[in-house]
């Protein structure tokens, strides 16, 4: 086991002080973090410490020695490449409305933009791998989202209480169908306005915001959320395809996961999140990038009601985990509360990560090797080391654990 030093990711969105705290480094940061890389993605991989002070890329250290860091079954299904990403992610401000394609949808997409020799770095460019990314994100603090769409009834009743006339037309679209295809309906319209049309729509919706919440109306949080959304992106189309999303709210501990297909914007707060380890996203809004309308339409998945928020489901002692399909990962969270101490052993199970985000514990082999990991630090478990006991120091304290999903 090594200890292992993730990236630190740049964007606008990002906060100054979430990540910065999380690694005990100066606060506020000169600049936004917006997300921590732990794994081997190769537009940023992690970093191995050696006790010797050697600094080996992981993405090296896979590729060097594949068979001992990843494991005969993760090389026979996932070939040399770690399969998950973990992230941490520090949101001050919304992330881009967008959606994941599936395996199928990535790997036709991959090979068409192949073929046509579309440079993997051009902004048209919409996929820089043959692989889906579904995702799981875990809330450290509350941590607000946009996710699938909301039940086409209930945004019937949102469009009624707004009491726009300049939705009128299309609040009569989706009452006329409130199913999955009268949303795909008023999504495509909305999404294909040009921008004077759009220019038209929105101040008025944003007024019946206002007049709604002033009233103490039905449907507040999601008229804050609008206009939050709209004073960080005027003009925007994605303001209009926000009104159709459920907005959920996490509380710390609770996960969400979001499948192919489903359009999602993380809006704030601070989460763990774990992904195919995958780059391919497909814009709808909320953003200056590339918006491929016609690429997104594709990908959708135009189903609506709540998505269901986890809480985990009870492991062995002290060991919370949550439940996916995805065959790429596994998450799990460990928790001591102050004045426990008790040792929790962890059996290998192939390549695994573990993150503090909370005091302090002692990784122990059973040949004898110790490794504190303190908050914001974390530790690579290749396929071939030996089991690992996690021994906290006083307490509180909380990991989350990375690893391949376990075979059925």
């Amino acid at each position: 086991m090594e200890l292992l030093q993730g990236a630190v990711r740049h964007y606008v969105w990002g906060s100054r002080t979430a990540i910065a705290e999380l690694l005990g480094a100066p606060v506020p940061a000169p600049h936004p973090q917006a997300e921590l890389w732990l794994g081997a993605h190769p537009a940023d991989p992690s970093v191995l410490l050696g006790r010797d002070g050697a600094r080996t890329s992981l993405l090296a250290a896979l590729q060097q020695d594949p068979e001992r860091e990843l494991g005969a079954g993760c090389l026979a299904r996932w070939g040399h490449r770690l399969p998950f990403l973990l992230k941490v992610l520090a949101a001050d401000e919304s992330l881009s409305l967008q959606a994941h394609p599936s395996a199928q949808q990535a790997a036709e997409g991959f090979a068409r933009e192949e073929a046509l020799g579309i440079p993997l770095g051009a902004p048209e460019r919409n996929y820089s791998d043959p692989h889906h990314k579904p995702e799981l994100v875990c809330a450290l603090t509350e941590f607000h989202v946009l996710a699938g769409f909301r039940e086409a009834a209930r945004t019937v009743e949102l469009l009624t209480a707004l009491n726009v006339p300049q939705l009128a037309p299309y609040r009569e679209l989706l009452a006329g169908q409130p199913d999955a295809d009268g949303l795909r309906a008023l999504f495509t319209t909305w999404i294909t306005l040009p921008q004077p049309a759009i220019d038209v729509l929105l101040p008025p919706m944003l007024d019946g915001c206002i007049d709604l919440l002033r009233a103490h109306g039905p449907f507040a949080s999601e008229c804050r959320t609008v206009l939050q959304l709209a004073e960080a992106h005027p003009r925007d189309v994605g303001v209009l395809g926000s009104v159709l999303l459920n907005h959920i709210v996490l509380a710390p501990g609770e996960a969400l996961y979001v499948p192919a297909g489903k359009l999602h914007a993380y809006l704030q707060g601070t989460a763990v999140e774990i992904m195919a380890n995958s780059d391919n996203v497909l814009r709808g809004g909320l953003t200056p990038k590339h918006v491929d309308v016609p690429e997104l339409m594709r990908v959708l998945d135009f189903s609506h009601g709540d998505l269901p928020v986890q809480r985990g489901r009870r492991g062995r002692s002290r060991e919370t985990c949550y439940d996916t399909p995805a065959a790429e990962f596994a998450l799990s969270r460990l928790d001591w509360p102050a004045g426990d101490a008790g040792p929790v052993r962890l059996a290998g199970c192939g390549p695994q990560i573990l993150l503090c985000t909370a005091g302090t514990a002692d990784v122990r082999t059973d040949n004898g090797q110790i490794l504190p990991l303190a908050r914001g630090t974390s530790v690579w478990l290749a396929a071939a080391d030996p089991d690992v006991t996690i021994c906290p120091w006083a307490g509180p304290v909380q990991l989350f654990r990375a690893s391949l999903r376990p075979a059925p």
